[in-house]
């Protein structure tokens, strides 16, 4: 079985993985993904006991109960690059024997629930909704660097997109992942079937406008008004993409559900929206562990 270099998996004197700074026995198998390491506090003290609290730059993990059942909640900071690292940990910690550095033969399968906020891009999408990604479209490539990217793409969607919107050929080429459909389904009674673009950049790449002009002013519109089989776009976010791919990849199930804050296309916002994170929160929690 091939050994994974020391360049190629860091781990840390006290025997954590890189980046995250944990250990394999403080992982969850079930995974609550958010971007703010401040959301982490809030989202634990729903615990009934916490049994260890880990952090390292942005990334902060929280691993406790909740009916029962033993939840991680970790946070990836803004972005797929961000997702790169902290997917691949996870799944290192899960399934490579770290002293050994060699993959186990038994592999474990982890739930990933990214819980976020994110903005409308259809004016039937409520402000203080809660969307449900079903697919993922990544804007940011970063599924392109690795191997059977096509496998676990939705070619035809995919295609159909880079027609609609005469895709700038500089841009990364952007794929289509979908989410697991056990977990579809178990969020699907408080929240909107949603597909949502993963941008890399909160301004440009997301049709915003301060000094720097866009290379193509009509993408949003575009984005709007595409449809396929019956769906349409819903929204704008930062990681979902990458979670869903590379969950795919190695065989792991994820999903996204975002408290819409804005709408980008009735140009309106939520007054506050943290009652909204909240109530997503519990919701999301409770389904979990029922």
């Amino acid at each position: 079985m091939r050994r994974i270099e020391s360049s190629e998996l860091i781990i840390n004197t006290d025997g954590s993985i890189f980046h995250l700074h944990l250990k394999p026995e403080q992982l969850a198998d079930t995974v609550i993904l958010v971007g703010d390491p401040g959301r982490v506090d809030m989202i634990s003290s729903f615990f009934s006991k916490v049994e260890c609290s880990v952090e390292n730059r942005e990334f902060k993990t929280s691993t406790g109960e909740f009916n029962g059942k033993r939840i991680s909640v970790v946070s990836t900071g803004i972005g797929t690059d961000n997702i790169d690292i902290v997917v691949n940990e996870l799944d290192a910690l899960a399934n490579i024997d770290l002293k050994e550095r060699v993959e186990k033969d038994v592999k474990k399968q982890l739930t990933l629930v990214r819980l976020g906020t994110s903005g409308a891009l259809q004016a039937d999408i409520p402000v203080d909704s809660l969307v449900l990604t079903e697919i993922a479209i990544g804007f940011d490539g970063l599924l392109n660097f690795y191997a059977n990217r096509d496998k676990v793409s939705d070619l035809s969607m995919e295609a159909a997109f880079l027609h609609h919107t005469q895709w700038n050929s500089q841009c990364a080429k952007p794929y289509f992942v979908h989410s697991s459909p056990e977990l579809v389904k178990l969020f699907s009674d408080f929240t909107i079937s949603g597909v949502t673009i993963s941008a890399p950049g909160f301004y440009a790449p997301q049709g915003r406008i301060l000094r720097l002009p866009l290379a193509d002013n009509n993408l949003n519109d575009k984005i709007e008004s595409f449809r396929y089989a019956n769906r349409k776009i819903t929204n704008f976010e930062m990681e979902s993409s990458a979670i869903n791919g590379l969950s795919l990849l190695l065989g792991h199930k994820s999903t996204t559900i975002c408290a819409i804050i804005a709408n980008r296309v009735t140009k309106t916002a939520s007054p506050d929206y943290k009652p909204t994170v909240k109530r997503l929160v519990e919701k999301t929690l409770m389904k979990l562990t029922e």
